[in-house]
């Protein structure tokens, strides 16, 4: 069976996470599915690429995470969820999906 490659759970956790919790209206139900994702990402970039760009990719999702607070302040919600999400989509693919 084919694996779902790094780089879209962990997109998909950002965008997930935050659209669960705008719809539902419970910011932990939101947090879970990005704490979720984020984990199953985190063991495919521990897999591929090995501790340390794991450890540097798992950084990245949190400041992605924490980033896209400002930046909707700025661009709006949906745009800067977007952006983050895409910003460590591309970083997880060079770092781990590529190799793949």
């Amino acid at each position: 069976m084919a694996r779902v490659p790094s780089s879209v759970i962990a997109a998909s956790g950002l965008v997930g996470g935050y659209g669960v919790a705008r719809w539902t209206r419970k910011r932990p139900l939101g947090g879970a599915v990005l704490a979720v994702a984020g984990v199953a990402a985190a063991q495919q970039w521990r897999q591929r690429a090995g501790g340390k760009a794991a450890g540097a990719l798992s950084a990245a999702y949190v400041a992605a995470f924490a980033g896209s607070h400002p930046l909707a302040r700025k661009v709006g919600a949906w745009p800067s969820v977007f952006g983050v999400a895409g910003a460590v989509a591309l970083a997880s693919w060079a770092v781990a999906d590529r190799k793949a």
